[in-house]
């Protein structure tokens, strides 16, 4: 009890123990509380293995204690009722708003996956960890090469894991897989629905080729433009490289777009370039960034998003977002774990390539499905299930191994978990409308 009294006074005060007032909005204390609580909980997950079960209670516990605000979260909705002469009135009734009542279920169910996934190598004695201070000898060919030095290596037995703890290992990737995906998607769609806040606008240059640059502005307006052609001309050789290309097409969107909403020809937001030009230009970038979301899942947020969560107002999307955010970041964390022990076991059948680096999530999202990927069709009258959404890009390599007993088994438990779910919003606009300023009701995130 003594627990949740901080935990909520912290969040009744925005975060500002004086009690002087100058704390954040509710919204982003509650989304930085869920956040917070997932850091200390899950922690780095440098390791496939289960959460103790004291670990796994606290965030039961605490998270639901964070998600029961959004049951106060309601709209009016139209219901008939029965007066005592028979006759029917039509009255308005308070219902949970609907992408809550649709998403956190969905959301829940996700969560619960991966606590199954890490709860199946409970009992596994096949592959262990070395630490990061193991002397070299001692790791082989499985020595990290990659920036994650300090994650321990994994060691499988000489000859590699067996064919049941490697259809395990393909079978719980796929299931991850899914997950991941389905949190990308929520995340987007709430992101996309969120206000771009005044002071973000305020910041940027006055035309898309201030923001881009010549040469990335010249690549993208040429009259014959292809999409992996110009990734392929772009250094996107650090993290910090994909981010401000990232960080530079979104804020051109939006510039691009309030332009074209512009009808003050002597504004400094009006445009020399014809609508259809315009509308072209936007066409190509947007789906640049989709292939960057999706080739670099593991990619931080870009200062829009970052500016949209500071100043959101809206304490139910404030949940989505960060709830998805993190099971997001933990999917693909344990999506990485689970390549490491693929890898290691791929090096012990294979000595001469230990050169070879793994990569954890590439092959699950290739650049060609993102092209077509329903994420962004977020304009179809009907909500999407999560098991259409699943569907973007299934691995060539796992389809193969689909014709296993053992694997259809396990496919199709997870197949009932993901068929109980519908991802819902309120609203229903294209990435770029969302990313050119529109506002959203004035009672939303």
């Amino acid at each position: 009890m003594e627990q949740m009294k901080d935990r909520f006074a912290k969040l009744l005060l925005g975060e500002d123990m004086s009690g002087g007032g100058k704390g954040v909005s509710s919204a982003l204390a509650l989304s930085n509380a869920i956040t917070n609580l997932a850091a200390s909980v899950f922690g780095e997950q440098s390791r496939l293995e289960p959460m103790s079960a004291e670990r796994k209670a606290r965030w039961r516990k605490e998270i639901d204690w964070l998600l029961s605000v959004t049951d106060h979260i309601v709209e009016f909705v139209p219901s008939q009722q029965k007066n005592k002469d028979g006759s029917n009135m039509e009255i308005m009734v308070t219902k949970q708003r609907i992408d809550l009542l649709m998403n956190i279920p969905a959301l829940r169910t996700l969560d619960t996956m991966l606590t199954d996934c890490l709860d199946t190598f409970k009992d596994q004695n096949e592959f262990y960890y070395l630490s990061k201070d193991a002397p070299d000898s001692e790791k082989g060919n499985n020595k990290r090469k990659d920036d994650k030095w300090w994650l321990p290596t994994v060691k499988v037995p000489k000859d590699g894991l067996s064919d049941a703890s490697r259809k395990n290992l393909q079978s719980q990737k796929e299931s991850v897989t899914q997950v991941l995906k389905a949190a990308m998607s929520i995340n987007a769609q709430v992101l996309s629905e969120m206000e771009v806040p005044e002071n973000y606008i305020e910041s940027l240059p006055k035309n898309g080729r201030a923001s881009l640059g010549d040469s990335t502005y010249r690549s993208i307006t040429v009259e014959f433009f292809d999409h992996d052609q110009f990734l392929s001309t772009m250094d996107l050789s650090s993290e910090h490289k994909i981010l401000d290309l990232k960080n530079r097409i979104e804020a051109s969107i939006i510039i691009w777009k309030r332009k074209m909403n512009q009808k003050d020809g002597k504004s400094a937001w009006s445009s020399a370039v014809s609508m259809e030009k315009r509308e072209l230009f936007e066409e190509r970038v947007e789906t640049i960034l989709r292939i960057i979301k999706y080739r670099f899942p593991g990619l931080p947020q870009s200062s829009l998003d970052i500016s949209k969560i500071q100043y959101n107002g809206d304490v139910g999307q404030a949940v989505l977002e960060s709830y998805s955010r993190i099971l997001e970041s933990l999917a693909f964390t344990v999506l990485s774990r689970i390549q490491d022990v693929l890898h290691a076991d791929f090096i012990a059948q294979n000595p001469s390539q230990a050169s070879c680096k793994s990569n954890p999530v590439k092959d699950d999202t290739q650049t060609t499905s993102v092209l077509s990927s329903p994420r962004y069709d977020v304009e179809t009258t009907n909500p999407m299930t999560l098991s259409d959404l699943l569907t973007w890009s299934v691995d060539q390599n796992d389809s193969e191994e689909k014709r296993d007993s053992t694997d259809d088994l396990s496919r199709e438990g997870d197949a009932k978990n993901m068929q109980k779910l519908n991802i819902v919003t309120n609203k229903k606009v294209s990435y770029l409308e969302s990313l050119g300023g529109l506002r959203s009701p004035t009672a939303r995130h």
